[in-house]
């Protein structure tokens, strides 16, 4: 299927890794021009040197987006290497497990930059961009967490939540200028935040017996996503095939979700 993305010019946040770095090579592999942001400089350059091996058009610049001078400035530099900007995907994120007993007002507050004020700050930042390209599309990478509860992430499960109202409001706020606006919510996907996690949780047990037994008990396929499992839906919905789809909160999850 051609998704039809050659010539469109497209942000990833969080980019130098994992999701963030598949969705940036899913984009340019469809065609499109990528650039991408991260917050640490050896892997920012990198990601850019591995992505721009498959060719395309790659711009990447260090940028920690829970700083509003450094998302204004990124996307300045970004739009002007690019011509412009059709697709953004706000991807950056980090897991932070810990009970409502354990986590700190500190700790509430960085997730809440890290997840909800991240896709606020980016998207005011596109919006002007998007307009002027005639319409476009912002995809919100989020959590099923958002919509089911697990204390044992709490604070992705409230920041979740608050990212799935912004994602609905924002698109029934910009429908009308042609700008589509969709969530993927992701369930347990490989990435190197599963490193993290494995460490905190159960440094005993091998990574790959970690993930066995945290996927046996949680998701009905039984298994890790990986990353290119999301990066083609995340292309779909960046695409003209995706022209009527717009407010919609799309799982990949592996059936984690236990809700209707």
């Amino acid at each position: 299927m051609d998704l039809q993305l050659r010539g469109r010019r497209a942000i990833v946040t969080g980019g130098s890794k994992g999701l963030g770095a598949a969705i940036a090579k899913e984009l340019l592999a469809e065609g499109a021009a990528v650039a991408f942001c991260a917050r640490h400089r050896e892997e920012v350059e990198a990601a850019a040197r591995e992505l721009c091996q498959g060719g395309g058009k790659v711009m990447a610049e260090v940028a920690d987006v829970t700083k509003a001078d450094q998302v204004e400035g990124f996307f300045a530099h970004a739009v002007a290497e690019l011509g412009g900007l059709d697709v953004l995907v706000n991807n950056a994120g980090r897991a932070h497990p810990g009970t409502f007993a354990t986590l700190t007002d500190a700790d509430f507050q960085a997730d809440l930059e890290v997840k909800l004020f991240s896709q606020i700050r980016c998207s005011r930042a596109a919006l002007p961009h998007l307009r002027a390209a005639g319409g476009g599309s912002i995809i919100n990478i989020n959590a099923i967490y958002g919509r089911q509860p697990d204390p044992s992430f709490f604070a992705t499960t409230v920041d979740r939540a608050a990212c799935l109202a912004f994602n609905k409001a924002l698109a029934m706020e910009v429908a009308r200028e042609g700008i589509l606006v969709n969530s993927v919510n992701i369930g347990f996907v490989r990435t190197p935040q599963w490193s993290n996690i494995h460490q905190r949780r159960a440094p005993q047990l091998s990574e790959e017996d970690f993930l066995a037994q945290t996927a046996a008990a949680e998701v009905p396929l039984g298994r890790f996503g990986e990353a290119e499992e999301v990066s083609g839906l995340v292309a779909f919905l960046a695409s003209s095939r995706a022209s009527y789809i717009t407010g919609a909160s799309i799982d990949v999850s592996g059936g984690m979700g236990r809700y209707v």
